[in-house]
């Protein structure tokens, strides 16, 4: 038996379907915030400012990462594009991007900020991913991508074939790793060792089921950098804590102490970048990156 099978029969015994479910769990628990009845709408502003810090740096990032497949005349369908993080660096590099996002205010936030950076090619879908009827989005893209979104879906498998049934390629975006003010924040109120409670790692599902379905996965590291105010900072570790504690006034008190003894500084961040091609649409893939790309795989034509 080959080390692939092995692995691949190994994978199956661990049953990553039932880890997923219960991560899954974890991540989307409902935020218990006492201390601010307008938490929510401060946490989606500051979302909106950190989408635009160092001049959407996340975004022109991730961008960046994906420049081997880009085209200038590609239609992208974005999926939870949320303030517009990728949104507004993609759309700078390609013909058309269709963003699907279901919260309001998100929508809202990205209408804005298009405006205020001159992006007049995006169209926006205000509704449920899961909820767009295939008809809508059948072999209509040139690329999906959908970044810092996997802890949304209950069904891994089916958001990956869907995505896969829209596009010639595919891509997604995770940030890795939590910073450790959030985690010593954790240990500091619950008492408890940090077990990785609020970590977004959710790739290496994305890679396992790819890797099944015998898809040929590149993969890219993205760094970034964000930076928040004294606010920020504490709206920011409060919605990680309260979605296993209420942070009440007293639990604020707690986490501004800690803030202010620790400072504000730019903090560093990594995130995976993957993408992949559709092995039943490469006869479709004619367009001139693809062939610059199997060109460079060719010896003499680096």
């Amino acid at each position: 038996m080959s080390d692939s099978r092995k692995f691949n029969n190994r994978m199956k015994e661990l049953n990553w379907r039932e880890v997923w479910e219960e991560m899954q769990k974890q991540r989307m628990r409902p935020l218990k915030i006492g201390y601010d009845p307008e938490f929510r709408a401060k946490f989606a502003e500051d979302l909106s400012e950190m989408a635009k810090s160092n001049n959407y740096e996340y975004g022109r990032k991730a961008t960046e990462a994906l420049n081997e497949i880009l085209d200038n005349d590609f239609e992208v369908l974005e999926i939870g594009s949320r303030p517009g993080t990728l949104t507004i660096p993609l759309a700078k590099r390609v013909k058309k991007v269709v963003a699907v996002e279901s919260s309001e205010t998100a929508v809202e936030y990205l209408r804005r900020n298009m405006k205020e950076s001159r992006v007049e090619n995006v169209e926006i879908m205000n509704k449920n991913w899961l909820e767009v009827e295939d008809r809508e989005i059948k072999d209509r893209f040139d690329l999906v991508v959908c970044s810092h979104f996997l802890w949304q879906v209950k069904d891994l498998e089916k958001h990956l074939k869907k995505m896969e049934s829209s596009s010639n390629y595919c891509a997604v975006i995770q940030p890795a790793g939590r910073d450790s003010m959030v985690k010593e924040m954790w240990t500091k109120i619950t008492g408890k060792s940090y077990k990785g409670e609020f970590d977004p790692d959710a790739d290496y599902f994305a890679y396992l089921i790819l890797r099944e379905w015998g898809r040929l996965v590149n993969v890219r590291i993205m760094n970034y950098s964000v930076e928040r105010n004294f606010e920020q900072e504490v709206r920011y570790i409060a919605s990680f804590i309260g979605k296993y504690v209420e942070v009440d006034t007293h639990i604020k008190e707690i986490i501004e102490q800690y803030v202010s003894e620790k400072g504000l500084r730019k903090k560093k961040h990594s995130a995976v970048v993957m993408w992949w091609g559709i092995p039943s649409k490469y006869p479709k893939l004619s367009i001139p990156k693809f062939r610059q790309h199997i060109l460079k795989k060719v010896p003499g034509n680096a």
